[in-house]
């Protein structure tokens, strides 16, 4: 089975962290947040996976690698310019050639989840479908669009972000494709899978099915920190091992026999947290440093970044290799 995974969003809800490092690449826990996707397509049975990249491609190859990960081989693509996530799609397919499979998958590359990809390629392939969407159930959809489902599967209508408060199904970010869907994305330019090709196909091949498990879109600080306790404590399938209840503690880190870290924390290998400082709720990054009485809570530090003796980081961000005074 293979996968297409679009991976070329600039993160810009996660700046400062995404200036220099794309969000794929960004450190969650122990790993890179793709490693997570690559992982869990391998349990759904994807041997190859081509990633669509666009901001920094470079630093996303780096983080994962040449070759393969959890035995999925990755292929990286490049844009060369903005085609919208149908024509993101088309293109990225278009570099298997041949190669390219009758029924594939494609993913949004930034949601954290352990649904079953397995029952939703079943399904698709029960219903003959064209195009299946994975669907997600929220008790509030005010800022996702709805996806409107006869009982047989087959998709009626999708509505807008509405701003209202109401429980209903989301489009996941997952799908299942038939190559004939790629006919309809024009080639070379922006085009939209959810907005042009999937309005396109209702009533004609277009299937959804409810998927039960975890799902998290990571692309806010509070969503990052929250996908990042929800693994330690193990409220999403992933092969991390916390270090102590809540807690991760990488290697090479210099922590004082007086700090006090947790009940929830992260931090990363190489860091150092000295005598009566604090760590609460936050997530160190490799390398950084929290001085001597500093204090740390509801954070995201950068690699790299120093916490001077006696300052406060609250509910924010800092930059990779920034320096936080008193």
């Amino acid at each position: 089975m293979q996968a297409i995974v679009l991976v070329g969003g600039m993160g810009t809800r996660l700046r400062p962290l995404t200036d220099t490092v794309p969000k794929p690449a960004l450190t969650l826990v122990d790993r890179p947040f793709l490693a997570y996707m690559i992982e869990w397509l391998a349990e759904h049975g994807v041997t190859e996976a081509v990633l669509a990249c666009g901001f920094l491609p470079d630093q996303l190859r780096e983080a994962l690698g040449d070759g393969e990960h959890a035995g999925v081989a990755l292929t990286y693509v490049v844009e060369p310019d903005r085609r919208g996530t149908a024509g993101a799609i088309r293109y990225a397919a278009e570099s298997l050639g041949d190669r390219l499979e009758d029924r594939f998958l494609a993913l949004n590359g930034d949601v954290l989840t352990d649904l079953d990809l397995t029952t939703l390629l079943r399904a698709h392939e029960d219903r003959g479908a064209r195009a299946t969407i994975g669907l997600y159930p929220v008790e509030d959809s005010s800022v996702y669009g709805l996806v409107e489902c006869h009982p047989d599967g087959s998709v009626l209508a999708f509505t807008e972000k509405t701003g209202e408060a109401v429980p209903g199904e989301i489009n996941a970010g997952a799908y299942v494709l038939e190559r004939s869907v790629l006919d309809l994305i024009p080639a070379g330019r922006q085009f939209s899978i959810e907005h042009e090709v999937f309005p396109r196909l209702v009533g004609d091949g277009l299937c959804a099915l409810r998927l039960d498990g975890y799902w998290m879109d990571i692309g806010t600080p509070e969503r990052y920190l929250q996908a990042t306790w929800d693994i330690l404590e193990r409220r999403v399938d992933t092969a991390v091992r916390p270090t102590a209840p809540g807690m991760f503690v990488g290697a090479d880190c210099a922590l004082a026999t007086t700090s006090r870290v947790g009940p929830r924390a992260v931090v990363s290998a190489g860091c150092a947290v000295e005598a009566e400082a604090t760590v609460d709720a936050s997530v160190l990054l490799p390398g950084c440093t929290v001085g001597e009485g500093a204090r740390v809570r509801g954070s995201i530090l950068g690699a790299g970044a120093e916490v001077a003796p006696g300052a406060e980081v609250l509910d924010a961000m800092v930059a990779e290799n920034e320096r936080v005074a008193p």
